[in-house]
């Protein structure tokens, strides 16, 4: 890894002017590219993601809000490879429409020596998403979670109030659960009492002395479940000490699953090595998923470098096509791979690595043919 950081620095030292002119042109492609992906990612699932944790969890919109943004850096690490992929392919469509490449060519400057600063930069932003998500994305993503919980454990306490009550209603308006709070000191629900009406049939009444609210549900303690019919015949009576009821509203499954970005690639392999780890072929995948990804970059430059040289018989810019399709073709592979992996049917390093692997092959094939092939 020195060694490559090395080389890097002394190329970029003895920089000449065509890898200037190239990479004035990759940069500013890069950083459109990266803007645009990470905007339509906040505007299709990021957005959803708001919308649901504030319609599910009662998280207020400001507090959700800022948990997004502290999904960022999660979401640059996704981006970065597409930004490096648009600004390549784009970039070098663009020297072959306007036959730039062809008069290098002639000059006897390969397609090597042309790809070879585009290369560079795709190492440095390999390099760049590989730290951004070793340090700044697990720090943010914990800090989300972390939040996420504490606004959820906050729901509905009516602090300092006396003789609270709130509903839950069904779609309709048809009334779904009513809570009743005789006072709350210092985060503690005193004389509870539950009306659940959420089981067709069956309304259940839970009266509890003192409780609290926590991300897993509500834990009561020492009280009494009533189970009464519509006919108002008692069909059950259940005394309890302690007790944690989800109604419904259990965050930590929606947490869990940001547990991989919550550890760097050390942490993770320590977390794996602990005995009784749930979902550990998950956790796997993950893991090697932290190196796959960040290599990603380099994988799509690979095979968009041949893809982005235009045959003298086409007039028109395909790039930005080209990059949708290709960026289409990695992700579903990804998914594929990653459910499979999920499901035991690959091997989790196989399964990270399986869309690098297919562009890998395929880059070579369309690099080997374009370098030997005259546009």
């Amino acid at each position: 890894m020195n060694n490559w950081i090395k080389n890097i620095i002394y190329e970029l030292k003895n920089m000449k002017m065509l890898d200037k002119y190239i990479l004035k042109q990759v940069i500013e492609m890069f950083i459109m590219g990266v803007l645009v992906f990470t905007s339509i990612i906040f505007a299709s699932d990021t957005f959803i993601t708001l919308i649901k944790q504030i319609s599910m969890y009662g998280i207020p919109f400001k507090i959700a809000f800022l948990i997004i943004i502290l999904h960022l850096p999660a979401v640059f690490v996704m981006t970065i490879p597409m930004g490096v992929l648009l600004a390549t392919v784009m970039t070098l469509n663009g020297l072959s429409l306007s036959s730039e490449i062809t008069v290098m060519r002639a000059c006897g400057i390969g397609l090597n020596r042309i790809a070879k600063p585009i290369f560079i930069f795709s190492i440095i932003m390999a390099c760049v998403s590989f730290v951004l998500n070793e340090t700044v994305v697990p720090i943010m993503t914990k800090q989300s979670t972390d939040l996420a919980l504490y606004a959820f454990s906050k729901k509905n306490i009516p602090e300092g109030k006396h003789n609270f009550t709130f509903k839950e209603v069904k779609e309709g308006g048809l009334l779904k659960r009513l809570f009743y709070v005789g006072d709350c000191t210092d985060k503690q629900l005193h004389n509870i009492t539950v009306l659940d009406a959420s089981k067709e049939g069956t309304i259940q009444i839970l009266q509890a002395k003192e409780g609290t609210t926590t991300p897993e549900g509500w834990n009561f303690k020492n009280g009494a479940i009533y189970t009464v019919s519509d006919n108002g015949k008692t069909l059950d009576t259940t005394l309890f000490g302690d007790s944690v009821i989800k109604f419904g509203m259990d965050l930590s499954k929606e947490m869990n699953r940001n547990l991989a970005n919550e550890y760097n690639f050390i942490q993770l392999c320590k977390h794996l090595a602990q005995p009784n780890i749930e979902n550990k072929n998950i956790l796997r995948i993950n893991l090697f998923d932290k190196i796959a990804l960040p290599l990603t970059t380099i994988v799509l430059v690979l095979i968009g470098v041949p893809l982005a040289i235009t045959p003298p018989r086409v007039r028109y810019n395909r790039g930005f096509l080209f990059s949708i399709l290709i960026i289409f073709a990695y992700y579903l592979i990804r998914a594929l791979s990653i459910s499979f992996g999920e499901a035991g049917s690959l091997i989790p390093i196989l399964a990270a690595f399986m869309p690098n692997i297919i562009l890998t092959i395929a880059g070579v094939g369309l690099y080997y043919r374009k370098v030997y092939t005259i546009c």
